[in-house]
């Protein structure tokens, strides 16, 4: 029985890995350097997505903290 939650366990922490893989790769940079300042232009234009980016943001928060603490649970089984 704890063979099945293990691998239940370690399903699911590949599968928050790879969402969490996938929300930051998905989220504007910060400081965009020197391509930041070419592109500027066009985000004063058409305006930036904010509304993406924070809620790409509280997403991957949450995806760490379940990453977090399936960790720390499969760590405490094996």
């Amino acid at each position: 029985m704890p063979n099945i939650v293990h691998m239940i366990l370690v399903v699911l922490q590949i599968l928050v890995s790879l969402g969490l893989i996938s929300t930051v790769l998905l989220q504007s940079g910060k400081s965009a350097g020197l391509s930041g300042s070419i592109a500027g232009g066009a985000e004063a234009i058409f305006g930036k997505k904010k509304g993406l980016d924070e809620l790409l943001s509280k997403i991957s928060t949450v995806l760490a903290s379940a990453f977090l603490l399936l960790t720390l649970l499969l760590a405490v089984i094996r």
